[in-house]
């Protein structure tokens, strides 16, 4: 069992209030008592989003909670946290964006396997009404026929 496996943290309202364009993933520059309570999976970012800030992306509104023995090297829970991608990636990025009605969200945290926080963006659209009934629809009877087949 890998790293990975161990520590995912998601952003489950994401895909119910979203509908994903594209994705990547990208690394957080982070403080020391940040990434440990991210191990110890004590975060949160059903609230965060992305934005792009003088050419540099940022996740914002992420929470990690205070690590226990921080003392008073201890981070601040909210702040905005920089993310790592190449220029590439952020200036397909930002051409993107240039769409009307299209947003940044985080969609997973994890630890890969060397012990680095990465999180798993995407480029996404809001669902409209109709279609967030669409998905639940269909999930009901998805799940319907998985329990008249058993």
């Amino acid at each position: 069992m890998s790293k990975q496996d161990l520590i995912q943290i998601k952003n489950r309202k994401a895909s119910f209030e979203f509908s994903f364009i594209e994705k990547f993933i990208a690394g957080i520059k982070l403080t020391g008592t940040e990434i440990k309570s991210i191990r110890s999976g004590k975060a949160n970012i059903n609230e965060a989003f992305c934005a792009i800030m003088s050419d540099e992306l940022w996740v914002r509104n992420m929470y990690i909670e205070e690590y226990e023995m921080g003392n008073r090297f201890n981070h601040e829970p909210k702040r905005n946290r920089k993310l790592l991608v190449n220029k590439s990636e952020l200036k397909k990025i930002k051409n993107t964006l240039k769409d009307q009605g299209l947003t940044i969200v985080p969609i997973q945290l994890f630890v890969n396997d060397k012990g680095l926080a990465k999180l798993e963006i995407a480029i996404a659209k809001g669902k409209k009404l109709y279609d967030k009934r669409d998905d639940i629809k269909k999930r009901d009877t998805e799940r319907e026929i998985s329990r008249r087949l058993k």
